[in-house]
């Protein structure tokens, strides 16, 4: 995850874009534990709309496209935005474009190997060890996406993020899979799972399948690249506020046209990180950090989004915490008396508790500027 780039302050001041650690913390929250409190919520309210939401909170089975969806691939646009604005201050301070490479190529290569450690790779069980991850998708994507950063023009990088889509919508409508043929794109027979199966060590997710395989990371990678194509145009000075935003709904809406085109033969899946799916959730990623953009940096409106920026200045942490701290039993034994006497409301202050003990820790961790990099 992108903390080259976590915050460290939330200064007015500062020449950060506090919108994008605001943003990152946004997309974490609901990791963090804002979905376990709308379904909640909803459950105890049964209000309409958030119902609604609640639906939201948990991703389709295969086809189709939730909230929920938004997260993972949001996480790596944040992360594509932030690299130039990153590469730049090191090339600023005298790094060269070959210690840069290294650096990308460390840093991709140690998110694998955080996701292996969030798996189990502790308990040296290699043959029901699940290798493939959350964080290993991002590392890798990261990295190759990084190395197209430091090699490219933009010119170039556009020509990488639709050449990858295109390549990976034609090797799985064309090249046929032992058993299924070419272009079948049902549940364990399409060209991802064959791959996996064939070449993924240890245990799949699914079992005949992996959402996080090998193959996937290609059309992942367009993802962290559309990230980066939007961070250069916010890094540009010679265009003002009001135009960036401009600009990046005008493209949001254009990727979500494209995406909803292409789902009729490609659907919108995020399984197979489908080529539709990647547009759509760069439009989805274009608006929402728009919206960010303007209101926090171009109209300076930043209190409300200190909230969201203790979350997302330790992006890392708050993924891997819940691996190796119970937060459901710290927050029992604080607010555990007192939740006694919630009758019907106890299971939705129990997921606020939680919640509130994971963002006081995130906020010592702020206060005291211990942020874990990578």
């Amino acid at each position: 995850m992108n903390n080259e780039t976590d915050s460290k302050t939330a200064s007015p001041v500062s020449n950060r874009l506090i919108s994008l650690d605001a943003l990152r913390g946004f997309d974490m929250f609901w990791i963090a534990g804002g979905g376990a409190v709308i379904n909640q919520a909803a459950k105890l309210s049964q209000w309409d709309w958030l119902v609604s939401i609640s639906n939201q909170m948990e991703h389709p089975e295969w086809h189709g496209f939730t909230f929920y969806d938004l997260i993972f691939p949001l996480f790596l646009f944040i992360a594509g935005v932030s690299m130039p604005f990153s590469f730049e201050k090191r090339l600023q301070r005298g790094d060269s474009k070959a210690k840069l490479r290294g650096h990308v190529i460390y840093r991709g290569l140690m998110l694998v190997f955080l996701g292996l450690i969030y798996n189990g790779l502790l308990q040296f069980d290699w043959e029901n060890l699940r290798y493939a991850s959350v964080l290993g998708r991002i590392g890798l994507a990261y990295l190759f996406a990084g190395l197209i950063f430091l090699n490219t023009g933009f010119r170039g990088r556009l020509i990488w993020f639709a050449g990858l889509l295109i390549a990976y919508w034609a090797a799985l409508k064309f090249i046929p899979v032992p058993g299924f043929g070419a272009g079948d794109l049902s549940p364990g027979h399409t060209l991802t799972d064959y791959i996996d199966r064939m070449l993924m060590p240890g245990v799949l997710y699914k079992g005949d399948r992996d959402p996080e395989g090998l193959l996937g990371i290609i059309p992942a990678i367009s993802t962290a690249l559309s990230g980066v194509m939007t961070g250069q145009l916010l890094k540009n000075e010679n265009r003002g506020g009001h135009f960036k935003v401009v600009i990046m709904v005008i493209l949001g809406l254009i990727s979500l046209g494209l995406a909803y085109l292409w789902n009729f033969d490609f659907p919108i899946n995020k399984n197979l990180w489908s080529s539709s799916f990647v547009l759509n959730c760069t439009g989805y990623s274009l608006l929402i950090l728009s919206l960010f953009y303007l209101v926090i940096d171009v109209w300076k409106l930043r209190k409300w989004a200190f909230f969201f920026v203790v979350i997302g200045s330790n992006s890392i942490l708050i993924y891997m915490a819940p691996d190796f701290i119970n937060f459901g039993f710290t927050a029992t034994a604080i607010f555990g008396g007192a939740l006694k006497y919630a009758g019907d409301y106890t299971a939705f202050l129990s997921a606020v508790s939680v919640l509130a003990v994971q963002w006081g820790m995130l906020y010592l961790c702020y206060k005291y500027k211990f942020f874990l990099k990578v």
